[in-house]
Order: C-alpha cells, then sequence, then structure tokens
C-alpha cells in the first residue's frame, strides 16, 4: 500500500490518498491431488483444489487454492474428478495426479505446520498447465529455493 504521508484516515473506499501496488506473484507449476465440493453457489461443484509438488517420486501437498479458473474451465474440471476419484476422505476426493496447474503467491516461508516445510501466501490458479506432464511440475527444491531468494 503506498500513501501519501498527510492523508486523512477515511472510512470506505476513497480514491487518491491511498494506492494498492500489486508485485507481480511468485508461482510454480504443482500438480492437482485433492478436490472439494466449494460452498454457496458452488457448493454442487468441486472448486476447492489441493496441490503438490514433487519431492523424488512421492508427490506432496503444499497449497490448497479456491480462485482462478473461470466457469468452462470449473465445469470441465468438476466433471473430471467425478470420474476419476481414487478415494474419499469425507468430502474431500483423491484424484489421479495428472493435471499440472501453475499456481501463483504473493510469498512463501518456512512453516513446522505443513508436511512440505513451507507455507504460500495468496496462493491462486494462475493457469491449467495442459501442455505440461507431472514430470515437469515443480519440486520442493524448486519452492526452496525461492524461499531462499535464488
Amino acid at each position: 500500500m503506498l500513501k501519501a504521508l498527510d492523508s486523512p484516515y477515511l472510512v470506505g473506499r476513497k480514491r487518491g490518498y491511498w494506492w494498492k501496488y500489486k508485485v507481480e506473484p511468485m508461482s510454480l507449476d504443482a500438480v492437482l491431488i485433492y478436490a472439494q465440493a466449494g460452498s454457496g453457489k458452488r457448493a454442487n461443484l468441486f472448486t476447492d483444489y489441493t496441490f503438490a509438488l514433487r519431492n523424488g517420486e512421492e508427490l506432496m501437498p503444499f497449497a490448497k487454492a479456491y480462485s482462478g479458473l473461470d466457469n468452462r474451465e470449473i465445469d470441465e474440471l468438476d466433471r473430471w474428478i467425478r470420474k476419476h476419484t481414487i478415494d474419499k476422505f469425507g468430502p474431500v476426493r483423491s484424484v489421479e495426479p495428472v493435471h499440472v496447474f501453475e499456481i501463483g503467491f504473493e510469498g512463501i516461508s518456512q512453516s513446522n505446520r505443513h508436511k512440505s516445510g513451507i507455507s504460500v501466501r495468496f496462493p491462486r490458479i494462475l493457469r491449467w498447465r495442459k501442455d505440461k506432464p507431472i514430470q515437469e511440475a515443480d519440486t520442493i527444491q524448486a519452492a526452496l529455493a525461492l524461499l531462499d531468494g535464488k
């Protein structure tokens, strides 16, 4: 946020005194591994997704994202999820790990709470990478390199 030093604090969305400056997000290509139905008007569609990064031969969950796809992509992915569910854990569906998505985020930090050892700030789907096989998805090591600023 950019703000003039002498600007007043105003209630609501006043313009002219404060400006929101957005930086280019960091991003990683990750594999869709879990899906869950959304809420509200999307309660009947799978719109909440968990993504993983490669860690050797294993896929390690690293982020959840709920936004970034258009309605056509949501419908296409929902149909695919219903046909390719491997297992169910309550409302969560484990799916065949074949789809890669570019996940954007504002920051990355170490985390003892997450199995991957990292957490990302404001994750969102930037695009569906239909051109990329999961063998070309990013690794945990690539995420750690972002953390280290390399």
